[in-house]
């Protein structure tokens, strides 16, 4: 499946947003980067969903600008005026060519939901490859009101359970896109989360 990161070029802070191409092509989060509907366009000229992991504003900013582009439709956990399809854990959304079963997984948010097919996990914010505090490994803030570390560890958990040996792609909210043996990875940030120390020296 051809996935490309439609933000990877903001200089303003944003969440990563994915552009899944193939026979139902998905934009993974709308992010907060000015310009997001017409980097989309540049690759594509149907967009038949947008699928949200969580409706943080880094993530959202930019999606009713998405929407009203392509006339998509929208699949949230959360609820959401613009919503038209309710994202069901244990349920299977299309995702570009691939089909993903929804985990929920909050901690970090409380609609935040992971996507995992047989090849791809779309991470969120609950599990990245790198975002300046680890390396190869780390698990979102649970910092701020509304969060929970120990929510966020029983979903790590979940997400073990859920997700297949043969998952080889990461795409997570922040960082880098990671290709090789996400358990591992998945694995480190849950390690992490478990020491139950601040992520952050101001934590």
């Amino acid at each position: 499946m051809d996935v490309i990161n439609v933000t990877e070029d903001a200089d303003t802070f944003t969440c990563n947003a994915y552009l899944a191409l193939g026979e139902t092509p998905t934009l993974v989060d709308a992010g907060a980067m000015t310009g997001v509907a017409e980097v989309v366009a540049d690759h594509t000229d149907e967009l038949d969903r947008v699928v949200l992991t969580h409706q943080h504003g880094d993530h959202v900013a930019q999606l009713d600008a998405v929407l009203d582009r392509f006339d998509a439709d929208l699949y949230a956990y959360g609820d959401h005026p613009r919503r038209t399809g309710e994202l069901v854990p244990g349920e299977t959304v299309a995702v570009g060519d691939e089909s993903c079963e929804v985990v929920y997984t909050p901690g970090h948010a409380d609609d935040h939901v992971s996507l995992v097919s047989a090849s791809s996990l779309f991470s969120g914010d609950v599990v990245v490859h790198d975002d300046g505090a680890f390396d190869d490994g780390s698990f979102g803030r649970t910092d701020m009101e509304g969060q929970s570390r120990e929510r966020l560890i029983e979903s790590i958990r979940e997400l073990l359970d859920r997700m297949p040996e043969t998952v080889e792609d990461m795409y997570s909210g922040h960082g880098s896109v990671f290709h090789g043996d996400v358990r591992e990875v998945v694995e480190r940030a849950l390690d992490r989360a478990e020491r139950r120390e601040p992520k952050y020296p101001e934590e």
